[in-house]
């Protein structure tokens, strides 16, 4: 049997977040909810004694002025309060809206800052596809929370108002609508917490139809989408989650039926026994003409103010599983520490030593280590080049590195001290780096190289000539200022791959920081340009530490150490002469690799790509 999952937070711990972050952000939100509440619970109980009150007066004789100074006061009373009604929730729209972008904001902010194997974690990447979701429109839970609580607020208020009128009459009528509506609230409350338990469900189905209409719309696969008639298949696949979507919705609709029919039931017995006791009063000459009307309003009102109660609270309830969703992602502990960790030396030219002692590292929800007992000095200065297979580690180990990842065994100091103790963004900060894998903003090529709306020009310029990218930038018509990608801005250009990876080198240079990190950067080089950066690296990393990741063996001839990566950890480890004439899995994959670099005519070859034979050769 399935055990229950019980809500991480209570209804009355959300209310009481949402309303902290107004108190913090935007208090006129409260103080209009109340005031909303109060308006309506008041326009409700004019509408209820209008009518009794002229039929008193008519009853009594009274004269013409007195029962019109009572129908122009209530007319007044009816104006003025119909019109804050409408006033009241329209003035409030905006502080809502804000509030609910502030919390977006914030989740947004922590899934920029969050530890980085958060990023990567499903779990976690299911907590931040809801928060968002529950963040991202006017009648999510993070605005429409407001409408709900104003609305039982008024209930409430109108529920304790006619609970005192009936009592005055005859409590036994009171007692049975608390009793009917206490069954329909505890029956409801069970069938609606089903919707929480299967929350991850419907989250599963709505995730696979957006990612179809997202990957079916992005200009990057039109190629593909059109090459490979990828239509009818990803309509098939649309619909399929389609259909399950619809098939979740009905069995949830089926069950939430059952809360509804209950609490018609209810309602049923309610009114029936108030109404059949209020006509016999009637008829035995216990009640007035006025008084019948107003207890039978009273009644039937009184059923309505309960079934709204039920009503907004089960939606209360809804919500409130729903902001613990945000909640839970906002909570999310963190792996590393960033301010309470020990403050990184950031003066300039500090000597960075980075040491893995007995390093293992495995993938969580894995048994195989990917690195085995790794030990590794990076000096000071270091040009390292690290080189293997695919699935090699290569990339894991360079996460190590820069902290991104904690080891699973043993530790990586920095000078001496383990980066889990420090601070995770000040070592950060050691850290230039080009990854495989990058994105840009749509903005200026200047801001993308400076990752700022601030910048050195003289400086913006000088790193995109090291990166080989300035000619191509000064050719076209706004420079630097051009804008990147033409989804924002018309103008803007699109870059070719190689000229994205010039591009995000050019933005580590610009960075300055002690440690360079070179992720297979000439992947989208062509061979010409590939030659080029190699020619150039000296240059590009003088008084740096460097580390140089490639599985392209000829391209790490220039760097001070290879280290080559295979079997969980360092197989090989020198410089490239020292490992040629070891003549080892080095100079084997050298070899191999060499035939498809070396070619049958070598002046010919090296007019076509000048250098690269060089690289290839021993």
């Amino acid at each position: 049997m399935r055990k229950k999952e019980k809500p991480p937070y209570h209804v009355g711990q959300n209310v009481g977040w949402m309303i902290h972050w107004a108190w913090k952000e935007r208090k006129s939100i409260i103080f209009l909810c109340i005031v909303s509440a109060v308006c309506g619970t008041v326009l409700n109980l004019v509408k209820l004694l209008i009518a009794p009150g002229i039929l008193e007066k008519l009853e009594k004789s009274a004269p013409l002025p007195e029962l019109l100074t009572v129908i122009a006061l209530f007319s007044l009373l009816l104006i003025v309060f119909s019109a804050l009604n409408m006033y009241l929730p329209i003035n409030a729209l905006y502080p809502k809206v804000d509030l609910r972008v502030k919390i977006l904001n914030q989740v947004n902010w922590k899934t920029d800052v969050t530890s980085f194997p958060n990023t990567e974690d499903p779990n976690v990447l299911k907590k931040l596809e809801k928060a968002q979701e529950i963040t991202s429109g006017n009648s999510q839970a993070s605005e429409a929370i407001w409408n709900t609580l104003t609305d039982l607020l008024k209930n409430l208020l109108g529920f304790l108002f006619y609970l005192l009128l009936l009592s005055s009459l005859e409590p036994i009528l009171a007692l049975v609508s608390l009793v009917a509506a206490c069954v329909a609230y505890f029956a409801g409350k069970r069938i609606h917490e089903w919707g929480f338990r299967h929350r991850d469900e419907e989250s599963a189905y709505l995730k696979q139809m957006n990612e179809v209409l997202k990957k079916s719309s992005l200009r990057v696969l039109g190629k593909d989408v059109r090459i490979f008639g990828m239509i009818p298949w990803l309509e098939e696949v649309y619909l399929r989650a389609q259909k399950a979507y619809h098939s979740f919705i009905s069995r949830r609709e089926r069950i939430y039926f059952w809360a509804d029919a209950i609490d018609a039931a209810l309602a049923f017995l309610r009114n029936g026994v108030a109404y059949l006791y209020l006509i016999g009063m009637a008829l035995g000459g216990g009640l007035s003409a006025a008084e019948f009307l107003l207890y039978f309003s009273a009644a039937g009102g009184f059923a309505e103010w309960v079934t709204g109660i039920l009503t907004t609270f089960s939606t209360l309830r809804t919500q409130s599983l729903d902001l613990c969703s945000i909640r839970e992602y906002l909570d999310l502990p963190e792996p590393f520490l960033f301010e309470n960790g020990t403050p990184v030396p950031m003066r300039q030219g500090i000597p960075c030593e980075i040491k893995l002692d007995q390093v293992s590292f495995r993938y969580p929800g894995t048994e195989k280590d990917i690195l085995h007992k790794v030990n590794l000095t990076i000096h000071p200065g270091e040009k390292l080049a690290i080189v293997g297979l695919n699935g090699a580690g290569k990339t894991t180990l360079v996460k190590l590195i820069c902290g991104l990842y904690d080891p699973t065994e043993g530790s990586v100091l920095f000078n001496g001290t383990d980066v889990r103790t420090l601070n995770r963004r000040e070592y950060y900060h050691l850290f230039s780096a080009v990854f495989q894998q990058f994105s840009v903003l749509e903005t200026t090529v200047a801001e993308n190289v400076a990752q700022s709306t601030r910048f050195d020009a003289k400086r913006i310029d000088a790193c995109l000539e090291q990166a080989g990218l300035l000619e191509k930038i000064r050719e076209l018509p706004d420079g630097p200022s051009t804008h990147v990608g033409k989804t924002v801005f018309e103008d803007g250009v699109d870059f070719s791959g190689g000229e994205m990876q010039r591009l995000m080198l050019a933005r580590a240079l610009y960075r300055n920081s002690p440690i360079i990190v070179l992720d297979e950067p000439t992947a989208a080089l062509d061979p010409i340009a590939e030659n080029e950066l190699y020619l150039k690296y000296s240059d590009l990393t003088a008084g740096h530490t460097s580390v140089y990741i490639s599985h392209r063996l000829a391209s790490t001839r220039f760097c001070d150490r290879i280290l080559l990566l295979a079997d969980q950890g360092i197989a090989e480890e020198g410089t490239h002469e020292e490992l040629m004439r070891q003549n080892g899995r080095y100079a084997e994959l050298y070899a191999l690799q060499s035939r498809y670099y070396g070619k049958e005519k070598p002046v010919s070859d090296k007019d076509t790509f000048p250098g690269r034979r060089d690289l290839c050769e021993d």
